[in-house]
């Protein structure tokens, strides 16, 4: 009862801020922490430039994606949750990406220098464009890696992909031998309890990529 009482509180702090009067095409978002609405791709820029310069929420906290799968529509939805350092309140703007085999975004560099690394991380990971940004390259795996890890057609246990050739030709010479290509081994992970700590690291339930036969 009491985290229930203190989210509602949350919310009705929140809601002293008039978001759909001024912004008529925002729609509400079913949240159970912080206030959510829903903003068409186009008017992102328009409504995030009003909401740090007119409703103080000047902090850029974090910035996501989610992919509902290769059927939904739409598949790909950006997160973005803004601060307000004034009133100590949260907000959660949520934007559809239109086009499902070419997903991209306005970008929010222009607002907030941190959007740079988190915008990359989503193109990284999910495969976003962002528009305008101004260095949108890859910040988890390499430049030429052919796949998006957090898009749901990726397979948990990974995709068996060679390293760059430039790193594998150094490691080779350290090593004095070949080196073989490593797959990008995914999770989900588990950690043991109640054991000894060299026992309780944790393990990839699916253990395919190094499996001698497929599973059946």
């Amino acid at each position: 009862m009491g985290k229930v009482m203190r989210i509602e509180a949350m919310q009705d702090t929140t809601q002293s801020v008039p978001l759909k009067s001024a912004f008529p095409w925002l729609t509400e978002r079913p949240s159970r922490d912080i206030p959510a609405y829903n903003c068409p791709a186009e008017h992102l820029v328009e409504l995030m430039k009003t909401l740090k310069s007119t409703f103080g929420f000047d902090v850029l906290s974090d910035l996501t994606a989610a992919d509902w799968g290769v059927d939904a529509a739409p598949r790909y939805t950006c997160f973005y949750h803004l601060y307000s350092l004034e009133r100590h309140e949260y907000l959660r703007i949520a934007a559809d990406c239109k086009n499902p085999l070419e997903p991209s975004m306005p970008s929010l560099t222009g607002l907030w220098q941190g959007a740079n690394w988190l915008e990359r991380e989503v193109f990284d990971m999910f495969g976003i464009v962002f528009a305008d940004h101004p260095d949108l390259r890859r910040i988890l795996m390499w430049d030429n890696y052919p796949y998006h890890p957090l898009r749901k057609d990726f397979p948990l246990a990974g995709i068996e992909a060679p390293l760059p050739n430039e790193d594998a030709g150094i490691a080779g010479e350290i090593l004095g031998g070949t080196t073989a290509p490593a797959p990008e081994a995914g999770g989900p992970f588990t950690a043991g309890c109640g054991t000894v700590v060299s026992k309780a690291e944790p393990r990839a339930k699916d253990q395919s990529w190094n499996e001698k036969h497929p599973k059946q």
